[in-house]
């Protein structure tokens, strides 16, 4: 079976399949071809390609070529993509009018993004890992904006206090800011619809702001209609 990797548009820094991946693949007996410069972005050479035992090609012969097609954006090309499987983080709910038209086409399309956040289907959380990524860089963008320090700093001329976060949200993303935040030597409180994850925040050194009357959004409700 052929594996086809695309280039993702301008804008995206990531690539679908690093070298690696590809190693592991082609041992399994899979030929592996990938689009020229599809790696560059995300630091992976055409050359890593090949030594990891992949072909360097053009997008439409890939297209032509491969049955599974790995692209993290949706992409457009004059080849058939009927009978072709699509693997990608498509946002079905947002493009349900292209997902359509792939279906009519008969282009079987897997979203990674849909997939069940569970234990079983870890290894294959695409969201998870970019939502800590998410965390950790808002932080670090807030610092660089602030025009003061998060630390407290002591001088001989005299103290300056620890900047004070507020971090709405204790999913994946809000839980790395606030290890973040705190690294970093700020004072750091959380708000969260959620009583459970209170433990957690206090973990990693926050303070938990409970809001009297705020519904539990952990709990699930009957609607009654």
């Amino acid at each position: 079976m052929t594996i086809g990797v695309l280039k993702e548009p301008a804008f995206e820094a990531r690539v679908s399949l690093l070298p690696e991946a590809v190693a592991t693949l082609t041992k399994k007996g899979f030929t592996l071809l990938v689009e020229n410069g599809a790696g560059e972005k995300a630091f992976s050479t055409n050359d890593d390609y090949v030594k990891a035992g992949a072909v360097i090609s053009t997008a439409d012969d890939i297209i032509s070529k491969a049955e599974i097609l790995l692209a993290i954006h949706p992409f457009t090309t004059s080849v058939s993509l009927q009978s072709k499987v699509l693997v990608g983080v498509y946002q079905p709910l947002f493009t349900a009018s292209l997902m359509k038209e792939w279906a009519t086409k008969g282009i079987s399309s897997f979203s990674l993004d849909m997939l069940p956040r569970t234990t079983r289907a870890q290894s294959m959380d695409v969201l998870s890992s970019q939502a800590n990524i998410a965390g950790y860089k808002a932080v670090l963008l807030g610092a660089s904006i602030y025009p003061r320090y998060f630390p407290m700093f002591m001088t001989a001329a005299g103290s300056i206090a620890p900047a004070k976060v507020l971090i709405l949200g204790a999913g994946v993303a809000g839980l790395q800011a606030i290890a973040t935040a705190k690294r970093l030597g700020a004072v750091v409180e959380v708000f969260d619809t959620r009583p459970a994850v209170k433990e957690e925040v206090m973990s990693l050194g926050a303070k938990f702001v409970e809001v009297e009357g705020a519904a539990d959004a952990s709990q699930s409700r009957r609607i009654r209609c």
